[in-house]
């Protein structure tokens, strides 16, 4: 067993879950996906393009984001933002990490003080 590639598997697994609800919380007001990309990387979350795009597209797809090309400006740039149901899917899934979360530091102490 490579305990790297383990240790590896499992933060990816961590990972991707967390991601969309970061990607639904910033969504709030239109932004782009560069910009986004770069709000996440900034708050030491970094995200490729090749995983942000398809993950746009897919929480589009659920009707959780809707999106709007802005041909204004020099360059066309797609925004996103939350909808109604993206707002309420994000609020009861930020419910559960909470708790969640709370819950697996609880554990983690316990079984370090064991």
């Amino acid at each position: 067993m490579n305990i790297e590639e383990t240790v590896m598997g499992l933060k990816q697994e961590l990972r991707r879950g967390t991601l969309i609800l970061l990607v639904l919380s910033q969504l709030k007001k239109p932004t782009y996906g560069y910009s986004l990309m770069k709000v996440l990387g900034d708050h030491g979350v970094p995200i490729d393009a090749n995983t942000l795009y398809p993950l746009l597209r897919r929480l589009e797809g659920q009707g959780l984001l809707e999106s709007k090309w802005d041909t204004g400006e020099n360059k066309p740039r797609k925004y996103y933002q939350i909808t109604p149901s993206g707002q309420e899917v994000l609020e009861k899934t930020k419910s559960y990490w909470k708790t969640f979360s709370t819950q697996v530091e609880h554990l983690l102490e316990t079984f370090l003080t064991r």
